[in-house]
């Protein structure tokens, strides 16, 4: 209830500043109880809404602490660093910086990539695209796919085999990754050694999913653009931001 101590507390300051006003000029009664109580009008609709809010924070599970927390992270603009992932479009001097955190196990990753990768092939020159992984704990398979999409990107292929790979995120099996690795022309021998979710990928995927929390992400996929977190990331939302720019 605090932030309704600091409105009550104004409230007595105004009230105290008219009183004072028509104190000193001979006042007028009639136009200070209006003001009174235009003002205590206003601070019992706030007090009703705040009632309103905290009650549906407190169903939620969330105090006001944590909301002010992923307002400030919601609003903030993150220097968020390549690293080891894979990049694709301008990389010099592009309009927007798209960073996606995503993985292969989730459903709404899977409906987005077609999206994703329509921008990428309409807008090369103009976007910069980032793939962050953020594999979420109850997808048991998405760190053994990120290995094995880590494997392909070692021989140059990406974006090719993430986007082979996405529609088969039921099915993420080792028999999966081999072949879709086929499909997009990996050298086979190679492959099978990469795919291997080893110490060293581990600790990427580790790297990229705390890096994630730290700007804010709590689920897949989520956007970045221009280091600044987009809850509603459309092709309408990015098209916008280039003709903005131009």
């Amino acid at each position: 209830m605090k932030s309704l101590s600091i409105l009550a507390s104004m409230a007595l300051v105004f009230t105290l500043s008219a009183c004072n006003e028509a104190s000193a000029q001979g006042g007028s009664t009639k136009k200070l109880q209006t003001q009174v109580d235009s003002l205590s009008k206003d601070l019992a609709n706030v007090k009703s809404e705040f009632e309103v809010l905290k009650y549906g924070l407190e169903k939620r599970g969330i105090s006001i602490d944590e909301i002010r927390i992923e307002m400030e992270q919601a609003n903030a603009v993150w220097d968020i660093p390549d690293g080891q992932s894979p990049v694709y479009g301008n990389t010099k001097n592009p309009k927007l910086t798209i960073v996606e955190f995503t993985e292969f196990q989730c459903p709404y990753c899977n409906n987005i990539a077609p999206v994703i990768q329509g921008l990428m092939k309409k807008y090369p020159n103009e976007i910069k695209f980032v793939y962050k992984h953020f594999p979420l704990s109850f997808h048991a398979n998405a760190p053994a796919a990120a290995a094995a999409s880590i494997a392909a990107q070692n021989q140059g292929k990406f974006w090719e085999y993430r986007y082979a790979l996405s529609p088969h995120f039921k099915d993420l099996t080792p028999e999966t990754f081999e072949k879709v690795a086929k499909e997009v022309g990996l050298d086979m021998v190679k492959f099978k050694k990469d795919m291997v979710l080893d110490a060293a990928k581990q600790a990427r995927i580790n790297e990229e999913f705390q890096l994630g929390v730290k700007v804010g992400v709590q689920g897949t996929p989520n956007f970045f653009i221009n280091g600044k977190r987009q809850d509603r990331f459309s092709v309408q939302l990015v098209e916008k931001l280039l003709q903005e720019m131009k």
